[in-house]
């Protein structure tokens, strides 16, 4: 999806968010990390996912601000090995309560916000305005990396957590 401005960016990251998040206020407690077959993640697999992304993401422009050069993905994780990097994700997540992890999820879609509103269009939708960005092609501005980050994976897990509570015969 292209966007043409901030806030076009902003409504998108927040509608999808929410209809992302909805889907566990019927989910209990007790099936938060359980597996399901045709699902390769548990709910809380899901939403520590979404979390380390978040977290990741605004921690590269941090770094850069703080006049750092940020290691992407992470430090010691190579971007042909991801599942390396959502094994941490799970295990950075794994002792909150399906309660705690939607609360911090809607406190980083938050802090995105926050964050989202203090770039200008500029560093947002021109290639290259954040060093960060400089290796990626041509296309792969601030805002597309926003996009990939959110948007995107809020819509595809939106459908795996819908998939996971059809399958689910305890709920």
């Amino acid at each position: 999806m292209e966007y043409i401005n901030k806030q076009q960016l902003l409504n998108e990251i927040n509608k999808t968010a929410q209809l992302f998040i909805d889907e566990f206020s019927s989910i209990p407690e007790s099936q938060k990390d359980v597996l399901v077959d045709g699902v390769d993640r548990t709910p809380s697999q899901m939403l520590a996912y979404q979390l380390g992304w978040l977290n990741l993401v605004k921690s590269w422009d941090d770094q850069e601000l703080a006049g750092n050069s940020p290691v992407l993905p992470a430090p010691g994780y190579k971007w042909n090995r991801l599942g390396d990097l959502y094994q941490k994700f799970y295990k950075t997540y794994q002792g909150f309560s399906l309660q705690e992890l939607i609360l911090s999820f809607k406190q980083q879609i938050n802090i995105w916000n926050d964050w989202i509103e203090s770039l200008s269009e500029a560093t947002l939708f021109i290639k290259d305005e954040r060093n960060w960005t400089k290796p990626f092609p041509e296309a792969w501005t601030v805002a597309k990396f926003i996009h990939i980050n959110s948007v995107a994976p809020f819509k595809s897990f939106r459908t795996k957590i819908r998939k996971w509570k059809r399958l689910n015969t305890a709920i």
